[in-house]
């Protein structure tokens, strides 16, 4: 754990009592490099929290299951006979075998341990194990597999290992709220019943905080973006959508006709949409590991795990409607190359900005662009105790 910013001194540094108020701290270096405070991340953020596993997608047929590590624990989903996705612990109430070794697949029609045969059904009740008749103490209702909670929702499966989290709902819709001010403009995106037309896996050499920092401000976008503020001009104030206000969303520049590379319309407009919306750019964090951008014709969902104090993989997929990807010659390269441009550039500044935090020098500062990040903190600090 590192010191308090406020007890750590320089000679060229003030205290922080000193400071003009343009510029607020940073939380400490060690917040983010320290293999302790990632531990207690885990245990204090994702432990207590709603998190993204992929998407739904990927566990529509009877016994299909998508896997995950949440917190550092070992969790999957499986789809029920009855329909319902259903999440539970990866491990056999026998002798502890992980029930699923492979991130993705299928289990049929029963959930069966390759160790000693002992076999669930899909709603995870113990239904048989060998020699059964000689364990008469063996009750079956109190070896059934052990649950989490499960949700579909936007398309993607999220699982919550706190028993006593509030709901989805609950966690989501106030940071909705906050940044768009109308739920009712998510909705009009129909992002539930778009498809996956591409997706990248980033490996990231750095802490999911800085990752999360780096997608709220837009300070650095005149300095490393070029193809970005060339689409979005109001970027390169320093200024993104995130931070210029709830409901605030860029405006493509005029010589733009789509959020492409290239700058052409590549994709029909998303069916739900509304004339208003055509050529605004959202951002929108959900904390703690995901992240949406919203433009007319397709959305972009990101999702952060975090692996260690410094590294995180980003899975970001480009979602189109459905009768777009089926139209002949699709082709979402051109949507793609731009966001793919931009997330390398923030990642390599990410992994920069990891590197330099591990200095016992470091002492970050916010400028005014920056100051969004605070909400961010305080949402950290309440959710870990740490000391502001």
């Amino acid at each position: 754990m590192g010191a308090s910013l406020d007890t750590l001194s320089s000679p060229s540094r003030h205290p922080a009592s000193q400071q003009p108020a343009s510029l607020l701290p940073t939380l400490p270096g060690s917040d983010y490099t320290s293999p302790e405070v990632f531990d207690r991340d885990q245990a204090a953020v994702f432990a207590r929290s709603w998190i993204c596993i992929g998407r739904a997608d990927q566990v529509v047929t009877r016994g299909a299951f998508l896997r995950a590590d949440v917190a550092g624990q070992d969790v999957f989903v499986v789809r029920g006979r009855d329909g319902r996705l259903r999440g539970f612990k990866n491990l056999c109430r026998h002798r502890g075998a992980v029930l699923c070794t492979d991130d993705g697949g299928t289990f049929g029609n029963a959930i069966r341990c390759t160790y000693h045969a002992w076999t669930y059904s899909l709603d995870g009740q113990l239904v048989t194990a060998p020699n059964m008749t000689d364990m008469p103490d063996l009750v079956k209702a109190d070896h059934g597999l052990l649950g989490v909670r499960a949700e579909e929702w936007l398309g993607y499966v999220w699982v919550t290992i706190d028993a006593a989290a509030a709901d989805l709902d609950q966690q989501m819709r106030p940071q909705l709220e906050a940044r768009l001010g109308d739920p009712g403009t998510l909705d009009r995106y129909g992002i539930s019943d778009l498809i996956v037309g591409h997706t990248i896996t980033y490996d990231v050499a750095s802490n999911w905080k800085s990752i999360a920092e780096n997608f709220m401000e837009c300070y650095h976008c005149a300095t490393i973006h070029p193809e970005l503020t060339a689409a979005l001009p109001q970027f390169a104030s320093g200024y993104g959508t995130v931070s210029g206000g709830v409901g605030a969303g860029a405006v493509l520049a005029d010589d733009r006709a789509a959020f492409t590379l290239s700058g052409r319309a590549a994709h029909r407009r998303l069916p739900g949409l509304l004339d208003s919306d055509d050529r605004l750019f959202y951002g929108i964090v959900l904390r703690p590991n995901a992240f949406i951008i919203l433009v007319s014709d397709h959305v972009l969902f990101f999702r952060a795990d975090p692996m260690a104090a410094g590294h995180t993989r980003v899975v970001v997929d480009w979602l189109f409607h459905l009768d777009e990807v089926r139209r002949p010659g699709f082709d979402p390269a051109d949507s793609v190359r731009i966001m793919d441009i931009t997330n390398r550039q923030d990642f390599a500044a990410c992994e920069r900005c990891h590197a330099g935090m591990r200095s016992p020098d470091y002492r970050g500062v916010l400028v005014p662009a920056e100051h969004v990040i605070c909400d961010f903190y305080d949402w950290y600090r309440q959710m870990t105790g740490a000391a502001a």
